[in-house]
């Protein structure tokens, strides 16, 4: 009896050393690869095992890609499905799918390819798909040639702010689809997050998502109350930080928005200031693009008494006087400009006198 029980404990004992695997790092015959690509705000991960052609024609080989779905579809790789995810709601080739982690799947069907986006994302191959429950999306794309690729690869392409192409690459074939994102509502709802985080108590983050939204001439009425939060902080002023940075974003969304009579007000918080001479240039120039010209000319003259070794400033006044039209008093500005100016900007500097007398220097 003892015999037999210490007999049966050995045999558990080594099925047990047997069943463990173990961990040796060995290199796979198809590695495995993740891809990342963000588009605006949108984060696109691509995770795949890489198989290599090893002089197979493989897109002909039904014992590589099956075709037409007989007996399943192709997983776009090998070993687990290739997945796709996505951090917001994207388009593919003009078809909504909303964000998150999907297996992707191929049907070659003659020379168009229709491509399966499975919500069950995680499946060895496609042995087990069920196209009919387990697809959230299938769109039907043609193929393109392209640089033979020894290794099955995916490419972003043709990348815009809003858009790009992601493309299968294998031998000498590509397939494709277009991804696009609505630009304008993932960035301002990416802000509107990102502003409740640590974010929140920097005046820069709550400036640059205004001046975002200036620059794509959208979202203005928030932008309006973000750049005022940049300005005056937050619960009882924290992290308050009123700038020239912060005052000039607020003009230019209260002149978008056509509050022309709120723009004066800012304006004289801002030329009521403490600066540096080059926060005082840089504010100068933004009066003159503005088209501010006798606060330019007003702001540009002050500074250059307060900073008079700072020949910027005095160009900044001659422009000022340039589109008040005082021609007289601009062409002596600038003029007085070149005795004091680095000589390296000499020659620019004659250029700018000969357009005053011409009447055709632009900012």
């Amino acid at each position: 009896m003892k015999k037999n029980t210490l007999l049966l404990l050995f045999c558990v004992f080594t099925i047990n050393l047997t069943a463990q695997f173990h961990t040796l790092n060995i290199p796979k015959r198809s590695q495995p690869v993740v891809e990342k690509q963000r588009l605006g705000v949108t984060d696109i991960t691509i995770t795949y095992s890489s198989p290599k052609l090893r002089d197979r024609d493989v897109w002909n080989n039904t014992n590589v890609i099956p075709q037409q779905g007989k007996p399943i579809a192709w997983r776009a790789g090998a070993d687990m499905n290739t997945t796709i995810s996505f951090s917001t709601d994207v388009t593919l080739e003009g078809q909504t799918l909303a964000a998150g982690k999907y297996g992707f799947h191929i049907i070659p069907e003659n020379d168009s390819y229709t491509l399966l986006f499975a919500h069950k994302n995680n499946q060895w191959g496609s042995y087990y798909l069920d196209i009919e429950k387990d697809v959230t999306l299938r769109v039907k794309v043609n193929p393109e040639t392209c640089t033979k690729s020894e290794q099955l690869d995916f490419e972003f392409l043709n990348r815009t702010d809003n858009s790009l192409v992601i493309g299968l690459e294998w031998g000498e074939k590509r397939i494709p689809f277009k991804v696009e994102v609505d630009l304008n509502k993932t960035v301002i709802e990416s802000f509107r997050n990102e502003l409740r985080g640590i974010n929140t108590y920097h005046w820069q983050a709550w400036n640059d998502a205004a001046n975002w939204c200036l620059n794509h001439n959208t979202n203005l009425d928030e932008a309006l109350k973000w750049i005022n939060r940049s300005i005056n902080g937050g619960y009882n002023g924290f992290a308050a930080n009123k700038n020239l940075t912060n005052l000039s974003t607020k003009i230019s969304i209260l002149k978008k928005l056509n509050k022309n009579n709120e723009i004066e007000k800012v304006k004289k918080e801002a030329k009521e200031l403490h600066t540096t001479a080059n926060e005082a240039n840089s504010f100068g120039i933004f009066l003159l693009r503005n088209g501010f010209y006798n606060d330019a000319f007003e702001y540009n003259n002050k500074k250059f008494k307060q900073f008079p070794d700072s020949w910027f400033l005095l160009l900044n006044r001659g422009l000022s006087n340039y589109f008040l039209n005082n021609t007289k008093d601009a062409l002596k500005d600038v003029k007085q400009v070149i005795k004091v100016a680095p000589e390296h900007f000499h020659n620019r500097l004659n250029e700018i006198i000969l357009e005053i007398k011409s009447g055709t220097y632009k900012l």
